[in-house]
């Protein structure tokens, strides 16, 4: 058969079963890496050499072997493929070729099955003659009524049985097995015929098991341990009276624990004939290798499962030493007082030994001559009297060589000018200066660093560039200098032969960076209270804050007023005064300090402040007439009246929503609640709020009484270790009179009586509550009262809650961090709660690259995080606490740098109050929020 050139591939070759396809194609495993020199591939079927023929149904495409027609008789077996090349010949691994099928099921008749309730039973399935393997599955009674495996029932998919643990009634009924053939894109499936499951009459059946008992009948006064095993090896077991049944161990086939081992060079069989090749443990030892040695070697390994096959080249050398290749080289230069590294790398075969001389002084190890392992020569503090001629003397079995350099000392290079640390704004200039003095025979080059990473001028954007072209002078230029460009700036001047360094500090001031965690609370009708999280100051004080704000009505941002007028520097809270009732708001917040006005916070979350009273009367009120115990009152509105709600509430002698133009009304003098009819307009989202307008005409009024009726189902749960959620079923409208305005909540400490209770109030038709400033890990009981104007109703029952301790005080110690690629690792010491502390559920960390971008809050469930970072990655700022049922945490703060993995304490971590940020998880570890602040 002929050879064929091919690309590089892997040596495993995969088992393939086909059906009645016109061609058939077996492949080696493509490889990124090609085999070289190129080789010659053949293939062999059943240990017999393919011929490869024009018009034979066998041809080669790129080392693949494809078979057109395949037929059975002609075409099933095993196929290896042979490849050889002037290295030595390898053979891949055996791949079958098989034809599937699958026959039916015997036409007999299935044995009925007789079994007392509660005992085990097995049904066989006896599939019939197939390949590939089957998937099984049972039916009962009817297709497609198909049994699940579950505790009490056992498919095994290597035989089909069915077994069945404690049987009862519902088991009772026909079975037939399932059997399906999955062959590529063809699937088949048979069932076999029905086999019915009855009770047994009392005393007809015996179990026997091995054990103290031979015999045992149904009336069991103590239940053996029984064990059950399935024909392929799978296990069942039954415990005493009462106790649960299960399969034990898997159902697979389990690989030889032995297998047959033997290796082959050049595609034949070692026989370890001779006493220095030996096999242990699976690897293949040879002692006093010979060149004839050298040749291409495979492992084979097999077991009743298969055969695989590793592959591997032996070259075995023997050369004298030679130093063609690496001469020690012929003029080094060395820097006085410092120190240089002189390689000695000749060839050879085997490794050659080493010695060193200087002239003819044989050099040896001393306090500052070192003479390494792989024969390096290091001369340390290099003084004048070390220069002359170093030769390098190499020797093995096969001869010797040396290799002679020589060692001249130079003056050392020393910064004579260093940079000076220097403070100024965004926007300025400034020039580091950099003088060195060298030796005068060398080259001098300088460079800088920020932060320890070389800047690259040709991507600074022409903020930096070097201000002189003076040989000894390497004064660094920034222009227009942005707060990217604080940090430490190191200059480097540098020979062929030593370097000197020395450093200075930036720092660029400029207007705060953003505030973070803008979050709205005590929203009214007209004002809210804001609160936020001080972002950076860019090393200049916060003078002041202002507010900003947008609405529906414009997408421009406007300052709006505030309580205080002037929001001062220290402070992280204000109100936000004369706002537009029943209006959609967005906030953010911005800090100034002497030097500017800095980027804005985040937006925070849209709100809509509270409707309001109307603030112009109704005009056009009039009226009359009506059936008894009836009054009609007119009125007509303008849309003045109406911006500030959302719906607006006539008051007579109750409340109805009327927006309509004109407006009419007919009121019933029964002073019982009216409802409008299909006529109303929508509703207030508070129908139940009072809001008083200026008045016109005159107002209707009936008494009222307060509320007879109480919340009920009331439930109480803890949030924080300060705080809790508290809801209830609502009073019957039926039961309810008068207008109900809301729910009063009282909780009051266990032992404290009802009368110190504090009291919360919400408002209108709202079933639920939150409340805050509770003791932590503290017993509380609460209750429900409604109320209208005439006061408040009965209570509730009460109900009892405990609020959960408090979160750890410790903050994460112990911060370390590793790079790698594009990620950076950061771990920390875990948290251990007290036995007074709340339980640690997972961590929180705030990151933040750099003190002008927004930062990402991460969740961790482990003392350890993954972090992407950018390639031009040099700094950042991380802030980690713990969280629980309690709460968060003390903070910890880091400044985490690449060229280190300590951490570094930032001053004042977690002294200040952390607003509280709705976050959304998925998985076990993600980013869940942009903020824009240090605060968790």
């Amino acid at each position: 058969g002929g050879g064929t050139e091919c690309s590089g591939w892997g040596w495993e070759l995969r088992s393939k079963s086909t059906s009645s396809w016109k061609s058939t194609r077996l492949s080696p495993m493509s490889m990124a890496v090609g085999i070289y020199p190129i080789f010659s591939c053949r293939w062999k079927m059943n240990g017999t050499e393919l011929k490869l023929e024009p018009d034979s149904r066998y041809r080669l495409v790129a080392g693949d072997l494809v078979i057109s027609n395949p037929v059975k008789a002609k075409d099933s077996g095993s196929y290896q493929c042979v490849a050889s090349n002037s290295r030595g010949t390898v053979v891949s691994r055996e791949a079958s070729l098989r034809f599937g099928f699958l026959q039916e099921f015997s036409a007999e008749e299935r044995d009925p099955v007789k079994i007392t309730e509660g005992w085990g039973v097995m049904f066989t399935c006896s599939p019939p003659p197939h390949y590939p393997g089957l998937s099984y599955r049972w039916l009962l009674n009817e297709f497609p009524n198909f049994i699940p495996a579950d505790g009490r029932r056992f498919i095994s998919q290597t035989t089909g049985n069915l077994y069945i643990a404690k049987t009862e009634a519902s088991d009772l009924g026909n079975y037939s097995c399932f059997a399906t053939s999955h062959m590529d894109f063809i699937t088949k499936s048979v069932f076999s015929k029905f086999s019915r499951l009855s009770l047994a009459a009392e005393g007809q059946l015996q179990l026997h098991v091995d054990g103290d008992r031979d015999g045992i009948g149904m009336g069991w006064a103590e239940l053996p341990h029984l064990q059950w095993k399935t024909r392929d090896g799978g296990k069942w077991e039954k415990g005493g009276a009462g106790q649960s049944q299960g399969p034990v161990g898997q159902d697979q086939g389990v690989p030889f624990l032995f297998f047959f081992l033997f290796f082959s060079s050049n595609g034949f069989i070692l026989l370890f004939a001779q006493n220095r090749i030996e096999v242990s443990g699976g690897e293949l030892r040879f002692s006093k290798l010979v060149l004839e040695d050298s040749g291409m070697y495979q492992c084979v390994a097999e077991n009743k499962h298969g055969t695989v096959y590793a592959s591997a080249e032996l070259t075995v050398q023997a050369l004298a030493p030679d130093f063609r290749l690496n001469p020690v080289k012929r003029l080094i230069p060395a820097a006085r007082s410092g120190k240089v590294i002189i390689p000695c790398q000749p060839r050879a075969a085997p490794k050659a030994t080493v010695l060193w001389t200087k002239g003819t002084e044989l050099l040896v190890n001393s306090s500052r001559v070192t003479i390494t392992a792989d024969g390096t020569l290091i001369l340390q503090n290099i003084s004048k009297s070390d220069e002359g001629k170093y030769t390098c003397f190499a020797e093995n079995f096969m001869g010797k060589a040396n290799s002679t350099g020589i060692l001249s000392v130079r003056d050392a290079t020393k910064i004579t000018l260093a940079p000076s640390s220097a403070d100024i704004n965004v926007g300025e200039n400034l020039t580091l200066q950099c003088h060195a003095s060298h030796d005068p025979t060398m080259d001098l080059t300088f460079t800088w660093s920020l932060d320890d990473f070389p800047i690259d001028f040709d991507k600074s954007e022409g903020h930096y560039r070097q201000a002189s072209a003076k040989e000894a002078i390497g004064d660094l230029s920034i222009s227009n200098a942005q707060l990217r460009h604080s940090g430490r700036y190191t200059c480097t001047a540098q020979t062929v032969v030593d370097s000197a360094s020395e450093s200075a500090t930036l720092t660029v001031r400029g207007p705060p960076g953003p505030p973070g965690g803008v979050v709205v609370r005590d929203i009214g009708d007209t004002s809210v209270q804001l609160s936020w999280s001080r972002g950076f100051d860019n090393h200049s004080p916060i003078a002041r804050y202002l507010i900003e704000a947008r609405t529906l009505l414009s997408n421009q941002w406007k300052q709006m007023r505030t309580n205080p007028v002037n929001i001062e520097g220290n402070e992280e809270t204000a109100q936000v005064v004369n706002l537009i009732p029943w209006m959609d708001y967005e906030f953010r917040v911005l800090a100034s300090n002497i030097l500017g006005i800095g980027e804005p916070s985040l937006p925070s979350s849209k709100i809509r402040t509270k409707e309001a009273a109307p603030t112009v009367a109704p005009s056009g009120l009039g009226g009359g007439g009506g059936a008894p115990n009836e009054l009609i009152i007119t009125w007509t509105v303008s849309w003045e009246q109406g911006k500030n709600q959302g719906g607006t509430l006539w008051r007579f002698w109750g409340e109805i929503a009327a927006p309509r133009l004109p407006h009419s009304l007919r009121a019933d003098t029964d002073p019982r609640a009216h409802s409008c009819g299909p006529a109303c307009p929508p509703k207030s989202p508070n129908p139940s709020h009072q809001l008083s307008g200026p008045k016109s005409g005159k107002g209707f009024y009936s008494s009222l009484s307060e509320p007879k009726a109480a919340p009920y189902r009331v439930i109480a749960k803890s949030v924080l270790s300060s705080e809790m959620d508290v809801s209830w079923e609502p009073v019957e409208q039926g039961e309810m009179t008068g207008v109900l305005l809301g729910y009063e909540i009282r909780y009051w400490k266990d032992g404290d009586k009802e009368e110190a209770a504090d009291r919360v109030r919400t408002a209108g038709l709202v079933t639920s509550a939150h409340v805050t400033g509770l003791n932590p890990n503290t017993d509380y009981h609460v209750s429900v009262r409604a109320y209208n104007r005439a006061g408040t109703g009965p209570p509730s029952p009460a109900t009892n809650v405990t609020t959960t301790r408090p979160p750890p005080k410790r903050p994460p110690g112990n911060i370390s961090w590793t790079f790698s690629g594009s990620t950076v690792s950061i771990k920390w010491d875990p948290v251990v709660a007290k036995a007074d502390e709340s339980a640690v559920t997972g961590y929180k960390m705030l990151y933040r690259q750099d003190s002008h971008s927004a930062p990402t809050l991460y969740l961790a469930s482990k003392s350890q995080i993954d972090i992407p970072i950018p390639e031009d990655f040099t700094h950042a700022f991380v802030q980690i606490r713990v969280t629980g049922p309690g709460g968060d945490g003390t903070p910890a703060e880091v400044h985490i740098l690449r060229n280190s993995g300590t951490s570094m304490m930032v001053e004042d971590s977690g002294m200040r109050p952390a607003p509280h940020i709705v976050v959304i998880t998925t998985n076990s570890l993600l980013m869940v929020a942009l903020i824009s602040s240090l605060e968790l």
